[in-house]
Order: structure tokens, then sequence, then C-alpha cells
């Protein structure tokens, strides 16, 4: 029976996290903090890999709220106990947790350290599974706890003394191992998962790097430390692991995690041949083979003083899953060489385009960029996704503005937004643009292919063309052969402005791209874009932009 009295912290407030953490030497009262979370969903999936005694949980948090969460631990985790952390103004929420079994509650402006080891300490006597006595187990330092503190950026003279360092960690070369578990994918009418099937990180590393193990490699002895990964700025479903060995043995090393992960992959992807759901084989809540767990390497290092920067590094090479779904093993030397860094996508230049209707070439941008972005592994998924939310939320606004039937886009951009936030990778976000774009399309295509639609194209692209020119109803009549009196009520019925509006829009529009160039006069500007009067052309300019072209020349100087 365990004397140790496993404690699981789950609170949005990172700040909070850490605070409760480092309160009091918990071991040393019989308490060991063995994971944290930053909301309910991620706290059932660290219950499911972490079997805690207690889960100590905030009541108000985004995702999946304490309320919810205590239900759902109660209801498939009866022997775990709950204490709640609340505000003054959140006891209606505390009263209905009560309802489903909490243990007790703490006020947080009341949260202090003998009053929280009290609440604790009372807790853990009532759980039959331990024979809680309030005291450590004397056993000195432990390995895994002082890693963490490492980890999080303390020094190692802050830690433990050199000797009890070198005593508990005497190896002449350290590597982080870090692993995402295997997606699971969402599935209409399946039941919530609280958790992913398998071993934990540490214990699949120490079977599959023992000297008789099938993929065993000639890196000499090693040994596994479990690293908890903080839920702060962590990808959901992160492990990590300290592998200590001899020096000179990262590569074999990593040949022999590139096997194991590669032959994991393999398993995964076939489906038992009984039917069955083997415990080493990781399956969304259907019984589905997941998308394979997504394994990373980081470089070799002498001194646990490099640990903190290593942990780092990790981190990063995880979160690059998003932008490398094929790969089951990721290694910092094969990262693909810097380039160029990417400019911002013009949205001027493409508000323009949409604006003059010149869709395809505006499309056409958009793919490319997008294309270019989830190419590029600086560009993070947050950047990815903030991109793409963005261009819909533009995109649907302008076609409304515009006149264009988009009130299904309307109604349907928080679904685009929820779906290309739960992208679990870069090409399926970009998949996700070309399906909004192609909608995007068939509305434009839906008022072009209008009676009429034809011919208002045709007159478009000819104004469009020929701008600079002196354009009127009656020249226009008689190239398209259109009597100018039912050209100008044509015009007005097929488009959102009128004939005189829409010139004075497309030579104004052109305007600003000269006067942004600063190459020409305003006088020599007037004249190119169709004005014979300068006088006329700062009015109509003005009128457009708010600014005389002197004055919008020096808001947007050359060269910016």
């Amino acid at each position: 029976m365990e004397r140790i009295c496993k404690i699981l912290i789950v609170d949005d407030e990172v700040l909070v996290r850490q605070g409760i953490k480092h309160y009091l030497d918990w071991e040393a009262h019989g308490f060991r903090i063995v994971g944290e979370a930053s909301n309910g969903r991620e706290g059932l999936e660290a219950i499911e890999r972490l079997q805690p005694h207690i889960v100590l949980t905030d009541i108000v948090m985004p995702i999946m709220e304490g309320e919810e969460f205590t239900r759902l631990i109660k209801k498939n985790h009866p022997g775990i106990e709950v204490v709640v952390l609340s505000s003054y103004g959140e006891f209606d929420y505390v009263r209905s947790t009560f309802q489903n079994g909490v243990a007790d509650y703490i006020l947080k402006p009341k949260l202090e350290t003998q009053e929280l080891l009290r609440v604790l300490q009372n807790t853990a006597k009532r759980i039959p599974s331990i024979r809680y006595t309030g005291e450590g187990l004397g056993e000195g330092p432990d390995a895994e706890m002082l890693l963490e503190k490492l980890a999080s950026g303390y020094e190692a003279d802050e830690v433990a003394p050199p000797d009890v360092l070198a005593e508990l960690f005497p190896h002449e070369s350290f590597v982080l191992v870090g692993r995402l578990r295997p997606a699971r994918r969402k599935t209409a009418g399946a039941a919530a998962s609280t958790g992913e099937s398998g071993q934990p990180l540490a214990e699949r590393l120490r079977q599959a790097l023992t000297p008789d193990a099938p993929l065993a490699a000639p890196y000499g002895p090693v040994r596994v430390y479990a690293l908890p990964i903080a839920a702060s700025g962590a990808a959901t479903g992160s492990e990590a692991a300290l592998i200590g060995l001899q020096a000179g043995c990262r590569e074999a090393l990593v040949a022999a995690l590139r096997r194991h992960a590669e032959s994991e992959a393999e398993f995964a992807a076939s489906p038992p041949e009984d039917g069955s759901n083997d415990s080493g084989r990781e399956e969304n809540s259907r019984g589905e083979a997941s998308r394979p767990a997504f394994w990373a390497a980081g470089e070799a290092f002498a001194s646990l003083r490099e640990l903190s920067a290593s942990y780092r590094n990790m981190r990063e090479l995880l979160e690059l899953r998003f932008f490398f779904p094929d790969r089951v093993l990721m290694l910092p030397e094969e990262l693909p060489p810097a380039s160029e860094v990417l400019p911002a996508f013009d949205l001027r230049r493409f508000t323009e385009e949409i604006k003059r209707e010149h869709f395809n070439e505006a499309f056409r941008d958009l793919r490319q960029y997008a294309a270019k972005m989830a190419d590029d592994h600086r560009s993070t998924a947050v950047g990815l996704k903030s991109f793409l939310g963005n261009i819909v939320f533009n995109l649907i606004t302008l076609l409304g503005n515009m006149e264009y039937d988009a009130s299904d886009l309307d109604e349907a951009k928080y679904g685009f937004f929820r779906e290309i936030e739960d992208a679990e990778d870069a090409p399926s976000a970009v998949r996700l643009l070309e399906h909004f774009i192609r909608r995007a399309e068939a509305k434009v295509a839906e008022r072009t292919d209008q009676p009429g639609g034809a011919n208002m194209k045709k007159l478009l692209a000819y104004i469009d063309e020929h701008y600079a020119e002196a354009l009127s109803l009656t020249g226009l009549g008689k190239h398209f052969h259109f009597n100018p009196s039912y050209l100008s009520s044509y015009f007005t019925a097929h488009n959102k402005e009128g004939f005189s509006e829409y010139l004075n829009k497309i030579r104004v529009a052109k305007a600003e791209e000269l006067l942004r160039d600063g190459g020409l006069s305003i006088s020599e500007i007037s004249g190119q874009v169709g004005y014979s009067d300068p006088g006329y052309f700062t009015k109509v300019f003005k009128k457009q932009t708010g600014f005389s072209p002197s004055q919008y020349r020096r808001q947007h100087p050359a060269g910016r």
C-alpha cells in the first residue's frame, strides 16, 4: 500500500500552478505533485496517465469548466478525491460540485500554505488506497522532482548540492527525448475520451532500450528518467524523458529510437487481425487506428545545467509535428535549412483585387501565400491558423459589402473557425482554406452566371483596361452596341456602383499605386489615370479616400 499521496493540479493560470507546486517541500509532508493541466480536458487526459489520488482544480476554466470536470472524475474515477479552488463570487458553482462528491474547497484569496496543507492532509487520510501518515518516505531527494525543477529554470546549485546530483545522475552525457501521443480523431456520436491507452514514455523507453531488447543498439548502458512537461505552452499529449548514457553514443541511441518509432507507427496503422484492442495499439474511441505518435530527440549535453535550454528546444521540436505530419521522429539536425523570412501577406492588395472583382488574381495570390506559410515551420501553428481565420473573416465581410449572397458563408463562419483551430497539421489547414475558397468562388459564379452577367463582366474588364482613356457611356455604348441610356440603367442594375462611380474607383485605386511609388508628380499622375484637370482629380481623390493626393503621399512614402 502506498504512503505517498499523488496530486494533480488543474488551473488555467500558470502562476497559480507554479505557486502551488513550490509552496513547500511536498515530499516532506507525504505528497507528490505528479502533474498539471490548464483545463478540464487536459486534466482528464493527465488522470489517465498519472493516476493521482487527489485532483486540486480551479472551478472556472476554458474548454471544460470545473463543474463538468469534477462530474466526469467522480463518474469515471470514483476513488479520486477532488478539492476545488474558487473565488468569492463562484460559490454557486462550488455548491453544484459538492453534489458531485468533491471533498472540500478553498477560496483563492485565502490560499495559504498551512490552510492548503490542512485540507489536503484531511482529504488524504480519507483515501483507503493509501496509508497516509503525513510524513515523507525519508529516502532522500526525488530524482524526477529535481529534474522538473532544473527544467523549469532553477539553477543546479539551487536544486541540490553537486555531489548529490552526481550521485543521482552518474552519466557522461544526456539526451532529452519527447513524444506526442497519437491524436484522437473526433467522430460523431463517439463517447468523450478521457485519456490515451498505452504506457508512459519513460516506461516505453526502459523496455525498448534494455540490452536484450529487439531494437538494442551499441549505445551502452542507459538510464531513463521521467520528466513531466509543464502544461503551459506545451502541446496536448506531450511527454518527455531524460536519458543518461555514455559520451558519444547519441547517434546509436537515435538510430534505435528511429527504429522503435517506425515500428510503433507500422503497428498502430495495422488493425489487429482478431479485431481485439491490443494494449500497445493506440486507437480512437471507435476502435479505428489513429495517426502515429511523433517522437523527437534533442542534442546531447554533458551537464544538467543545460537541461533547461534543452527542455525548451524539445518542446519546440514536438510542436513541429504540425508542419511535418509524415515524420515519426524529429531531430534538430534534420530541420530544413533556414530560408528567407516570409514577408507579411499583402492584405491591402488582396482587398483591392477583391473589390475590383479580380477574383482569379486574388485567390491565386492567397493560395500561393498559404502554401508557402504551410511549408515554413517558423510560421508556427498559431500563426498559420490565425492567418487563415482572419482571411476567412475578411473575405466573408468583403463579399457581403459587395452585395454577393454570402449569408450562408457568414452563418457557417464559426464552423470554419473551429475547423481551422482543430486542424491537426499544416496541410489539413490549407485544405480547409481551399474548401472555403471554392465555396467563395461558387458565390461569385452564381452572380456572374445570372442573365446579363457575361456582358457585365466584359464591360468591367474593358473599363479596367481602358480607365486612362476618355471613357463615357456614349463611347461604351458604341463599342458594345448599346443605347447610352439603356447602358446606364443596365450598368446600375448589374453592378453595385453606377458607371461614373465605378470608373472613379478604378482610377483612384491606380492613382494610389502611383502615389506610393513616388516617381511622378501629382499633375502627371492625374493625366495618367484619365483626369485632364488636376483640380478635379484632387476633388475626386479626396472624396474617395478622405485624403488629398499630397496628404496620401505623405502618409505612404515611397519604399514603405
